[in-house]
């Protein structure tokens, strides 16, 4: 997650009135968790098995846990202290636990799965899920290379399975107030997309501290390395994979997947990008990592630029900015912003200044005829919607639970999902290839 700054509110008046005017923030609530707590019975619980409880898994264990009709009724995990945790977790000192997570995939008593692996494992579970009948929620990316994301697509939809990833705020209201604004015309058509977060903390670049009793004894490290080299066990790639390409990917798949996730939703986008173009590299923590801590992109979504800067050695806000000819809309995490722009000149235009003297009286006399007064002052009108955070994972799982009982298809799907993660392997191609990628869609591939 990341660590957010907010300008105080007395500052961010004082900024927000020399721009023009802000009304009150306007709202948003969550409801529909709110209005279904306490009805649920035992014929409709769900029940869930939790497949890895590490870092972000105990996170989603814990709050789904909290939500009304929601069990959890087994975990599996490769680190024997996380069997703990979860039974910790839930409370349940009787929690089935085991190493083996198709062994959860056989229960009987196991409605849906909620998956929080390494991105070098999303592949083999999701398909081992669908194919085993179970539903399941897998955290984002969706995928470790672009050929699996198709392979993850077709096991849901050749079994009929709800996939969700676990890109929440596409679950949030401020989204879906940014979807319904865009759509209703509030910016006019999107010219250009900026996002960008940065960090600045070991804990932000992934140095965790590993287990303290972190042993080849207490962690299946062969069955956890996957498809990936073999190589002696190693406890900082057990605690820091998103460091390596050979488990993770990287900034792309950590953090600008939120972004365009949260992009492609709010516009209605359900596609991968045509081009990426990425420019990045080492810069601070050179500490035997591979995969870069500073990443610049720029995406080609049929025809529309979307510029995304990620790094991890300078803070600054998470930010989603979208530029239309009416104004520009800005999210960031607990608050949505419309600062409305008229593209209109407010005054005769500057280039006048070059005119002869007598010349420029007359242009301007003309402006105002046309124009209307002689003197306006310019106002900005900005609209302020404020809600929960966008990155709350409640919404999310609700939005699956509900889904695993209704059948009805959820917005983040396998499709959506491998659009997503398309982008991100296109831009860490472009990366380590030192070059533009393009997508070809027809062969599924990439060229440059």
């Amino acid at each position: 997650m990341s660590t957010k700054k907010y300008l105080p509110r007395r500052d961010f008046l004082k900024h927000a009135m020399v721009a023009g005017t802000v009304a009150a923030p306007i709202m948003l609530h969550e409801t529909a968790m709110a209005e279904s707590a306490g009805q649920s019975t035992s014929t409709d619980r769900v029940r869930f098995a939790m497949i890895g409880v590490g870092m972000q898994g105990s996170g989603l264990l814990s709050n789904a846990i909290t939500l009304s009709g929601i069990t959890c009724v087994a975990a599996a995990e490769l680190y024997d202290g996380r069997h703990t945790l979860a039974r910790q977790i839930t409370g349940n000192l009787e929690l089935p636990v085991t190493r083996r997570y198709h062994e959860v995939l056989e229960r009987k008593d196991v409605d849906c799965i909620v998956a929080a692996v390494p991105d070098h494992w999303h592949m083999r579970v999701v398909v081992d899920a669908c194919s085993a009948g179970k539903d399941i929620y897998c955290e984002k990316p969706m995928s470790h290379a672009i050929r699996q994301g198709f392979a993850m697509v077709e096991a849901a939809q050749k079994n009929q399975r709800i996939v969700q990833i676990g890109s929440q705020r596409v679950s949030s209201m401020l989204c879906a107030k940014a979807r319904d604004l865009y759509h209703s015309g509030a910016i006019g058509e999107i010219e250009m997309v900026e996002l960008s977060l940065g960090r600045n903390s070991p804990t932000g670049a992934w140095e965790y501290p590993p287990p303290l009793d972190a042993s080849a004894e207490v962690i299946d490290w062969e069955t956890w390395l996957n498809d990936a080299p073999k190589i002696p066990f190693d406890k900082y790639r057990f605690a820091r994979w998103r460091c390596w390409k050979e488990y993770g990917t990287g900034v792309a798949g950590d953090l600008m997947v939120h972004l365009l996730s949260g992009m492609l939703f709010t516009l209605g986008w359900n596609e991968a990008p045509r081009s990426a173009t990425a420019l990045g590299g080492i810069v601070r923590w050179k500490d035997g990592r591979n995969m870069p801590d500073l990443q610049t992109v720029l995406f080609d979504y049929h025809g529309v630029p979307v510029y995304v800067r990620l790094s991890l050695g300078a803070e600054t806000p998470e930010m989603a900015r979208f530029l239309g000819p009416k104004g520009v809309m800005e999210a960031s995490g607990t608050e949505l912003r419309i600062i409305a722009q008229s593209g209109t000149d407010t005054s005769p235009s500057y280039y006048a200044s070059s005119f002869p003297q007598q010349m420029r009286a007359e242009y301007d006399a003309t402006w105002y005829r046309e124009h209307g007064p002689s003197w306006r002052e310019p106002i900005t009108d900005q609209t302020v919607y404020q809600g929960n955070d966008w990155d709350d994972v409640r919404p999310h799982l609700w939005t699956f639970f509900q889904a695993v009982k209704s059948r009805k298809p959820v917005a983040e799907d396998a499709v959506f999902g491998n659009h997503a993660a398309i982008a991100c392997h296109m831009a860490n191609e472009s990366y380590f290839r030192g070059q533009t990628v393009y997508f070809d869609a027809e062969t599924k591939t990439l060229r440059a």
